[in-house]
């Protein structure tokens, strides 16, 4: 009888400019680490000549640093850069909110029954509207409002949460202010935000108000990293709805926060699952 493959605890990035011998060389010093690869993913990016690739495995034996040591002669070898995460430690998220919570709520339930494993350690929001849930859930509320004359200290103290909490990600769950660029570079690679796929078009308030008014057929969401750029940060996750003239302002509204919820939930399982990878502009994201 075979023996059943033991569930991943490691998952494995690595990126390095692509030449022979690379998938040999990593798959080869994990088998001597005594490893059970229980999934591997790559891809080969011909544009920039870079390869990309995602291992999953078990290791009975050995810490997350004596993985990285041993890996290191095969990660020299190539000029790796390699992420190890250790999947027997539940990431800790924090999530920013304004007064639309419906993205937040949804990442809450998936929480709550075990699609999402992620520990929420803090819920940082601009306005007082969802402390009743932040209490309900046992979550801690952190209310830093914000204005042009107060927004650098309030980003300060945005930060002062993320970094006392150990927060590895930040989830930005309709959080309607807008990062400055010291906090976007300051957090970069550690940041998700969502908004509507409509931009750059029906910018500003009620964006799907002015779809409908504009008769607009698809409507849809977008989750990507945040950079300096605004709501031009590598992509993780879109969807697409279409929609029709019978449809009312409310629907379209109703549609919409439905797509948000989705596709942020998605988003975050695969960054959360290291199944995200930054490749300049784009990301490379293996199903």
């Amino acid at each position: 009888m075979n023996k059943p493959v033991a569930h991943p605890t490691f998952v494995l990035q690595l990126s390095c400019e692509d030449r022979p011998g690379i998938v040999a060389a990593i798959t080869a010093r994990l088998a001597d680490l005594g490893t059970n690869i229980a999934e591997s993913s790559q891809y080969r990016d011909p544009a920039s000549n870079r390869f990309f690739m995602r291992i999953a495995f078990a290791a009975t034996l050995g810490s997350a640093a004596a993985i990285e040591d041993g890996l290191r002669p095969v990660v020299q070898r190539f000029n790796m850069e390699t992420t190890l995460l250790d999947r027997k430690r539940r990431p800790k998220m924090a999530i920013m909110v304004s007064k639309f919570d419906h993205a937040m709520l949804h990442l809450l339930y998936q929480i709550r029954v075990g699609w999402l494993d992620a520990e929420v350690v803090a819920i940082i929001s601009n306005h007082d509207d969802s402390r009743e849930t932040a209490e309900w859930v046992g979550v801690p509320y952190h209310l830093l409002p914000v204005d042009k004359y107060t927004k650098r200290q309030q980003e300060e103290s945005v930060l002062s949460v993320v970094e006392a909490t150990g927060a590895d990600l930040v989830v930005l769950a309709r959080y309607m202010q807008v990062f400055s660029d010291d906090l976007a570079s300051r957090l970069f690679g550690k940041v998700i935000n969502i908004h509507h796929s409509f931009l750059p078009s029906f910018k500003g308030a009620r964006p799907y108000h002015q779809a409908f008014e504009h008769g607009v057929k698809l409507i849809g969401a977008t989750a990507h990293y945040v950079t300096a750029d605004l709501d031009e940060g590598p992509i993780i996750e879109q969807e697409t709805e279409r929609v029709w003239h019978g449809m009312s302002a409310e629907d379209f509204v109703a549609a919409g926060r439905d797509i948000e919820s989705r596709v942020l939930a998605r988003a975050v399982k695969r960054h959360l699952e290291g199944r995200v990878m930054l490749n300049g502009r784009r990301t490379v994201v293996f199903a």
